[in-house]
């Protein structure tokens, strides 16, 4: 047994090169080749791409010739709600088609193939006059980028859509195949997807079956995609190289020391305060009854996963340790800069420009940060019409872009009208706990706070706003988005109201954001020109939700004083299940039925979830984990809670990205679930 905790160990040291999020044209193969003796080729790279889908919020893959995609539960989660009722909760009971001709349509989701990718930088930088500053320049790009994707969409028939790497570095575009027929296959209980609930997210050992199976149609018949990934004959082991396949959301590694600062000090504490009022007011909804729960189960799944993560991050922004090399590494890069007469004329001092551009953001950020701050859907909206109304009132070459291109003017208004009727009382909740931000967050003489309370409080501003408007009735909604803008701004509904009297206040602070913005961006593009001439492409660029590659080995960790285990089984699964009981936190460890009458038909010795150093942020939910045969050996889920600060830096020692294995999936499909045609067509067998 010390034997082989020491092998464990022993293989820590190892894993220092697995950091990066890399796009498909720049992949450090030699790196891999040396580390692990082998590396993709473009075929590989090739395939794994082609057989890679985006769900809207995350990842997944096609992993049938016949168009069945594999997710995350979690990713599908919404969706699933979405064609459940309170006669067919298909989250909390779990689905199964047992034909194709059970498959349900999921109205509103659309999954995209990256196809073709092209680095347009040069004719973005060429649409910048000679002497612009830093607002005229980013106009002068923006306004050449949007033309260009316009008239790539035209003439590809492809889904064009612009991608900024490297803080502005370099500029793509990336051509999408678009599915617009999706159809839910299966999904498992919540109980199982989730086991553990929030008391288990971001931890490790993890128990849960996180995964849900759709299928793109295209013309009423199943997709044949041109590549899917084939399911693991063999398996991944300890030590194995693996690699994900996905759309990583959002990282800040390559901003500024002081804009992280910034971020630690002032914007991340605003948020974390924000987050709890709003879960505080999603689950008094929630207990209300089954069906209010039912109704808010993927907004407080969300919210509290958003809430662990902000708290983590702000945790890794203030470790020391980490802090320390994030500035040494700045340091090391001004010094070069400094050093060198080119690229100080570039961007000597790109650093104290935005020192100077955080420090007026921080002055901005409480205004700036109530702007995003309603949750509710109904000011939410009433905010949204408004601007709408308004821009539609200006001739067309002189509106924000967003309201002159045809195509996504109509996507803009589907999206305002919407298709349900608004629930009352958890508007009330959720407009009340944005407007006690609010109170919290400002003076309460500040102009905002009398706009949006009026002597009230925020209880009885809620009460009277939710009480008075129409908004809840989508027929209202679409019977304004459909008229004549004016209406819109000469309602006297008191959401449309309010919005028209905060419409200036937030115009105003949005104007002086876009000015900062523009600065912090123009220098941050500097600042990745000159690091682009110190190191090359040896760096990869900031997460974008973007089509990534990862790459590391399943690896353990220390943790809590001993090491991580690198697997989980369905033994572990029912061990904790007993050990906690089925009343435990509100059963978060209870079992679902079908999962303890079919605990006999299981080996329950089958690999059930693994951790790798595969470096992954959320958006890469429910990406593909695949070996160096180009199989599918697990899907990523999430991460340990000391993967959290991975949005500022990557710490090679303890971040983990945790899968469940492509094992555990189908013995449960089979065993579990009595889906043996679900097995068959993914197994090939």
């Amino acid at each position: 047994m010390r034997l082989t905790a020491l092998t464990l160990l022993l293989a820590l040291p190892a894993l220092h090169a697995d950091e990066g999020m890399w796009t498909f044209d720049n992949l450090p193969t030699k790196k891999i080749q040396a580390q692990y003796g082998w590396a993709p080729d473009q075929a590989w790279l090739d395939h794994v791409r082609l057989s890679a889908v985006r769900f809207p919020g995350g990842s997944g893959s096609f992993v049938s010739k016949d168009g069945l995609v594999l997710t995350n539960h979690h990713v599908g989660h919404g969706w699933t709600q979405s064609v459940s009722d309170p006669k067919h909760d298909y989250v909390k009971n779990g689905f199964v088609a047992m034909s194709r001709e059970q498959e349900i349509k999921v109205p509103g989701l659309a999954l995209f193939t990256l196809l073709e990718m092209e680095d347009v930088t040069a004719q973005i930088e060429k649409a910048v006059p000679a002497g612009a500053d830093e607002q005229a320049a980013a106009k002068a790009k923006a306004a050449a980028l949007a033309a260009l994707v316009k008239e790539q969409s035209a003439r590809t028939g492809l889904d064009c859509q612009s991608v900024s790497l490297y803080q502005g570095g370099q500029v793509w575009i990336y051509r999408y195949k678009k599915h617009t027929d999706v159809r839910l296959v299966m999904s498992p209980e919540y109980g199982i997807a989730a086991f553990g609930k929030d008391w288990d997210n971001f931890s490790w050992p993890r128990h849960d079956l996180d995964f849900s199976l759709f299928r793109v149609y295209e013309n009423g018949k199943p997709y044949a995609p041109a590549h899917h990934l084939a399911w693991t004959a063999k398996g991944v082991s300890f030590g194995d190289l693996t690699f994900t396949v996905g759309h990583p959301g959002r990282t800040s590694r390559l901003e500024t020391l002081a804009q992280m600062e910034a971020k630690r000090d002032v914007t991340n504490p605003m948020a974390i305060r924000s987050l709890d009022r709003g879960r505080a007011a999603l689950h008094a909804y929630a207990a209300k009854g089954e069906e209010q729960a039912r109704q808010v189960s993927a907004q407080i799944m969300g919210i509290e996963n958003g809430y662990k993560v902000v708290v983590g991050e702000t945790e890794g922004l203030k470790d020391k340790e980490a802090m320390a090399k994030v500035a040494a590494a700045e340091t090391e890069l001004r010094a070069k800069v400094a050093a060198d007469p080119k690229l100080k004329a570039l961007a000597g001092d790109s650093w104290t420009k935005i020192e100077e551009a955080v420090a007026q953001q921080k002055g901005l950020a409480r205004e700036t940060f109530l702007a995003g701050a309603f949750r509710d859907e109904v000011m939410g909206t009433a905010i949204a019409l408004t601007r709408y109304a308004a821009e539609m009132q200006k001739p067309a070459d002189q509106r924000l872009p967003q309201y002159r291109d045809e195509k996504g003017l109509a996507a803009m208004k589907h999206r305002m009208k919407g298709e349900e009727s608004l629930q009352a009382e958890q508007e009330r909740l959720m407009l009340q706990g944005a407007l006690t931000s609010a109170q919290q967050e400002l003076p309460a003489d500040h102009p905002v706070v009398q706009m949006l309370l009026g002597g009230k409080t925020p209880e009885a501003a809620a009460k009277a706003l939710v009480t008075g408007t129409r908004l809840l009735d989508p027929a209202a909604r679409a019977a304004l988005i459909d008229g004549d803008p004016k209406a819109i701004l000469e309602s006297s509904d008191p959401a449309l109201a309010l919005a028209r009297q905060l419409a200036p206040r937030l115009e105003a602070t949005q104007k002086k954001q876009q000015a900062l913005q523009a600065v912090i961006s123009e220098h941050l593009t500097r600042i990745a020109k000159a690091r682009f001439a110190a190191y090359g492409t040896s760096t990869y660029p900031d997460a974008t939700f973007t089509l990534r590659l990862s790459y590391g080995a399943v690896a353990t960790y220390p943790s809590a004083g001993t090491l991580a285990q690198p697997f989980t089984t369905f033994a572990g699964l029912y061990d904790r299940a007993a050990a906690w009981g089925p009343k435990a936190e509100e059963g978060s460890w209870e079992l679902p039925q079908r999962w303890v009458e079919r605990r006999d038909k299981l080996n329950l010795y089958t690999p059930y979830n693994f951790i790798s150093s595969n470096d992954i942020i959320g958006g890469n939910s429910g990406s593909p984990v695949v070996d160096k045969r180009g199989e599918l050996v697990g899907l990523a889920f999430d991460g340990n809670i000391e993967s959290n600060a991975g949005r500022y830096y990557f710490d090679s020692r303890v971040n983990r990205c945790l899968s469940v294995d492509a094992r555990a999936i189908v013995e449960a499909l089979g065993k579990v679930y009595d889906a043996k045609h679900l097995v068959a067509e993914l197994t090939g067998k």
